[in-house]
């Protein structure tokens, strides 16, 4: 597989997560993959401008965010072709832009979203309280009118016509597995979607992990879709055990949530009668900048060793 690098944290209220790509990188991401047989090859960064302090109106820094997603779909897009699944490093969670439409382009309606977040990340320009692009990824990928007029409804239509490919990500193909902060207008939002598959923080305390995963593979097999990609912001884990994040919230995935959910996943994935296979994955806002000694960096690696199948007692065969 190959490795992605996107340090970029322009569509955030804190700056920070640009480096957490490195900090993933020195905690032995490629090591630890190739320790488990697994082929990884870092891939480098996309190349990211600076922000322009002329840029003032409109969406916060739309020319630098709208430049690092064209670049990284069009990279992910080329990572798919050889046949492998991407792993792709953030920077802030807008990034899963480029990444998720890069998927979209090779495999349309085949490909289903798990959101795997403390925040759903469906506002929009004109729902949005804080205006940070990074809580609106999903609802670009959704192809979401902007809910605003002049310039900021231009730069997001500019997203979803060049970036976003025109066959969208289906409402009935996403799935969120940990939410427990949502604003007033992503609920709307979600009200609508009946199809869509929501697994709050309530629903993993009150039914238990498992059952939760155990729902989302029964919803997957049902939606028909062939491809999943997963999407991983470290700020799903409790701010106790990843710290190193932008938006920390209290009541996360606590430290063995976190390696059971990757466990189970891989081994649904890996099941011989599965009907979907992993089309990639994201993870994004680790932020070392907030972090103690690195450990939100060096528990990203842990789980994504989890999700390609290390456990307590090796490597799956």
């Amino acid at each position: 597989m190959e490795v992605i690098v996107v340090p970029f944290d322009l569509c955030g209220k804190r700056l920070g997560s640009r480096l957490g790509p490195a900090a993933v990188r020195l905690a032995g991401l490629i090591k630890t993959l190739t320790e488990m047989g697994c082929t990884a090859t870092d891939a480098g960064d996309i190349p990211v401008q600076n922000a322009s302090e002329q840029e003032a109106k409109g969406l916060c820094s739309f020319s630098q965010a709208f430049d690092c997603v064209k670049k990284l779909k069009t990279r992910v897009v080329q990572s798919i072709a050889t046949g492998e699944p991407p792993l792709v490093i953030g920077g802030d969670h807008f990034t899963a832009v480029g990444a998720i439409s890069g998927a979209l382009e090779a495999y349309g309606s085949d490909l289903a979203l798990i959101w795997i977040d403390a925040h759903a990340d469906l506002n929009t320009p004109g729902s949005s309280p804080s205006g940070n692009m990074h809580g609106m990824p999903v609802a670009a990928l959704l192809g979401l009118p902007s809910g605003t007029d002049g310039l900021e409804d231009k730069q997001w239509s500019k997203v979803l016509d060049q970036v976003v490919p025109k066959t969208r990500l289906e409402a009935g193909h996403i799935a969120w597995l940990g939410l427990r902060e949502t604003d007033a207008g992503e609920q709307e939002v979600l009200k609508g979607i009946s199809n869509a598959f929501v697994s709050t923080m309530y629903d993993i305390d009150r039914y238990g992990l498992v059952q939760c995963v155990q729902n989302f593979d029964a919803w997957m097999r049902k939606s028909g879709a062939k491809k999943l990609w997963i999407s991983f912001d470290v700020d799903a884990l409790d701010p106790i055990l990843a710290p190193g994040t932008g938006t920390t919230v209290h009541g996360g995935l606590s430290y063995r949530e976190m390696h059971l959910l990757g466990e189970l996943l891989y081994e649904q994935m890996s099941a011989k009668d599965c009907p979907y296979q992993l089309a990639g994955l994201d993870l994004v806002e680790v932020n070392p900048l907030f972090d103690n000694n690195n450990a939100t960096a060096a528990t990203a690696v842990e789980w994504i060793a989890s999700l390609f199948g290390k456990t307590i007692l090796g490597v799956r065969k």
